[in-house]
């Protein structure tokens, strides 16, 4: 149907007042508009609305006054769907889906949605893992409000606001001749095979350390698994590349584990919410984005160990 809200209301001003005139007064819009909407409303649906007097103003016809009382239901209910949405937007409640980079999932996810769902009970709180490639498309589809993520490939259409700096660390076996050094380059470590985080984007990342320098690892062994690596270094295959450091210092079969500082200035991987430019947020989006300001931070990110302890 070809009609808009704003035709039924002028033609509601026009039935109610019984003129033109006074309807343009009460809605504030020229006469010359308030008559055309009453005719392509007359057009639109095949009916005569009023009779009209040259002196005396608008009379509705039967059909009229059926159509007047129609109309003002469905201005109240489009009023009531506008109250609605003002209420799902203002409250802490509701459906909320955010994506995390998968990495980052099995260590910040549990305790931040923990923390987050005890101040806000009402919100029914929803992870989508994914890499970042995979995570940037769920914000294009809006299947996601929002994403923890690092900032590697974010595009024009996508917001991102810096929450952490993550710099990146060398994992070896406890038992390396370096295990208990400060800081190692990435010189010092050629002669033995890389173990290599097989992600989109965090692949390229870490091969890039390397370039930088020079350098051609020799891959031993990859895995788009963080745990899997983990536990080939722990098993004495070779050593690896990572930015998060788990509290844990143990592979998933407890053989014990090394986290070295990578001497060197390199810039640090930074973690922070991705979101779609210009959609509109929830308030449970924004209430949730503000939580993670309160908690995430490079002197704190939770589910994780500092460098050194």
């Amino acid at each position: 149907m070809r009609f808009t809200l704003r035709q039924l209301a002028y033609f509601v001003a026009a039935g109610e007042t019984g003129s033109v005139t006074l309807a343009s007064e009460r809605v504030n819009i020229s006469q010359p508009s308030i008559s055309a909407a009453i005719a392509q409303l007359e057009a639109e649906f095949g009916l005569q609305l009023f009779v009209r007097h040259h002196a005396q103003g608008l009379s509705l016809t039967a059909s009229g006054e059926r159509f007047l009382q129609a109309a003002k239901a469905l201005l109240h209910q489009a009023e009531e769907l506008h109250d609605l949405a003002d209420e799902v937007a203002g409250a802490v409640a509701g459906p909320l889906q955010i994506g995390s980079f998968r990495t980052l999932s099995p260590l910040l996810v549990p305790g931040l949605a923990r923390g987050f769902l005890d101040l806000y009970p009402r919100v029914k709180l929803s992870v989508m893992e994914g890499d970042e490639a995979e995570l940037l498309v769920r914000l294009r589809r809006a299947e996601i409000s929002l994403a923890l993520t690092y900032v590697l490939n974010i595009t024009d259409e996508v917001e991102f606001e810096p929450l952490a700096e993550l710099p990146t660390y060398i994992l070896l076996s406890a038992d390396h001749p370096f295990a208990q050094h400060r800081s190692i380059a990435l010189r010092d470590l050629m002669h033995e095979p890389f173990i290599l985080l097989d992600m989109p984007l965090s692949r390229e990342y870490f091969l890039s350390l390397f370039q930088r320098e020079g350098l051609t690892p020799t891959i031993a062994a990859r895995s788009d698994y963080p745990e899997t690596v983990r536990s080939y270094v722990a098993s004495g295959f070779g050593f690896s590349l990572l930015t998060a450091r788990p509290a844990n210092k143990a592979a998933l079969d407890g053989k014990p584990l090394a986290y070295v500082a990578l001497e060197g200035d390199y810039n640090p991987m930074v973690l922070g919410i991705a979101s779609l430019k210009g959609l509109r947020k929830t308030q449970s989006a924004r209430v949730f984005e503000a939580y993670c300001r309160s908690v995430i931070s490079t002197e704190r990110l939770p589910g994780t160990a500092v460098l050194g302890e």
